[in-house]
C-alpha cells in the first residue's frame, strides 16, 4: 500500500482541465495506471481518472491498454461535461482505430455530446443540427447498433427542437407583420417528413389557417384547418381554428379534401 501510495499524485476534480496539475512523470505498469484510472471512474472522480488514462497512452502507446483508455476518456469527459475534450478523445479514437468494433462507441458520443450542448429555441441551432448529423452517422454505420437504437429515439427529440426554432421565428414574423415569411417557416414544418411527426405540427396548420384568414384567402385557410381537423381531430388548435373559421364567416371544414388527406397521410404514414 504505501508503493501505490507514492506512486499516486492526488488531483482535485474540479477545475478546468487544461489548467490543472497533471500526475508527475513515472514508469508503471501498465495495469496499475489502468486500474487506478478505472477505480476513479467508480468513485466518479472523473478528472483523475482522465489523468490515469492519459498517462497509459503516454507511456504504452502501442498497447490494447491505450486503445482502451482512449474510450475511457471520452466516457470520463462526457461524465465531467467536458463534452469538446470528449469529442477530441472519440475523434482521436477513430483516427486511430477506425475498423474497431468500438468505433461504433466513439461516433456515438460525439453525436451525444452535441445532443446533451442543445439550448432551447431562442438561441442558435448549431449543436442540434451537429446533433442530428452525427446521430443519422451512427444509423447509417451501425443501423443493427444498440447505439443505432438509441439514436432513432434521440433524432425525434433533435427534429422536434429544431421544428421548434421554426415556429418560433414563424411566430416573431407574424407578430410584426410579415406574413410570407411566417408561412414559408410554418409550411417549412408542415412539408418536413420529419417535422409532421414532432409536436409543433398542428400549431403549424393553426398558423397558416390565422395567417391566411390575416391574407383575406379564406380557402387557403380553410384547406389547412380542415387538414389539422382530419389529423389532429382532438387537438386544441383544431378547436381555435374551427372557431376562427366560424369569426371570419369562412367555411368551418368537416373533413380535409380527399387528395390532400392522402397526400397528408402518406406524407406521415409511408405506404
Amino acid at each position: 500500500m504505501a508503493t501505490m501510495a507514492a506512486a499516486v499524485l492526488s488531483i482535485a476534480a474540479c477545475g478546468s482541465n487544461r489548467n490543472r496539475p497533471k500526475l508527475a512523470y513515472e514508469e508503471r505498469p501498465v495495469e496499475l495506471l489502468y486500474n487506478t484510472g478505472f477505480e476513479r471512474l467508480q468513485s466518479r472522480r472523473w478528472n483523475d481518472a482522465v489523468d490515469y488514462f492519459q498517462e497509459v497512452e503516454r507511456q504504452h502507446p502501442y498497447s490494447e491498454w491505450s486503445r482502451r483508455s482512449i474510450l475511457m476518456q471520452v466516457y470520463a469527459f462526457y461524465q465531467a461535461g467536458s463534452y469538446t475534450d470528449a469529442i477530441a478523445a472519440a475523434d482521436r479514437f477513430i483516427q486511430l482505430f477506425p475498423g474497431s468494433p468500438s468505433a461504433a462507441y466513439a461516433f456515438y458520443m460525439k453525436a451525444v455530446c452535441n445532443f446533451e450542448q442543445i439550448v432551447d429555441v431562442g438561441r442558435d441551432q448549431a449543436f442540434s443540427q451537429a446533433a442530428l448529423a452525427g446521430l443519422r452517422d451512427v444509423i447509417r454505420r451501425y443501423p443493427n447498433s444498440s447505439y443505432a437504437t438509441d439514436a432513432r429515439v434521440k433524432i425525434d427529440m433533435v427534429n422536434d427542437q429544431l421544428a421548434g426554432k421554426e415556429m418560433t421565428i414563424g411566430r416573431w414574423y407574424q407578430r410584426r407583420n410579415q406574413p410570407l415569411a411566417a408561412i414559408n417557416r410554418y409550411k417549412a414544418v408542415i412539408d418536413d417528413q420529419a417535422f409532421q411527426r414532432t409536436s409543433h405540427a398542428p400549431e403549424a396548420l393553426y398558423r397558416l389557417t390565422e395567417v391566411y384568414l390575416g391574407l383575406g384567402l379564406k380557402e387557403e385557410a380553410t384547406r389547412n384547418a380542415a387538414v389539422l381537423g382530419f389529423n389532429y381531430p382532438g387537438s386544441p388548435w383544431y378547436a381555435e381554428a374551427y372557431a376562427l373559421l366560424g369569426e371570419q364567416g369562412a367555411d368551418r371544414p368537416e373533413t380535409a379534401p380527399e387528395a390532400q388527406r392522402e397526400s397528408w397521410l402518406r406524407r406521415i404514414i409511408p405506404g
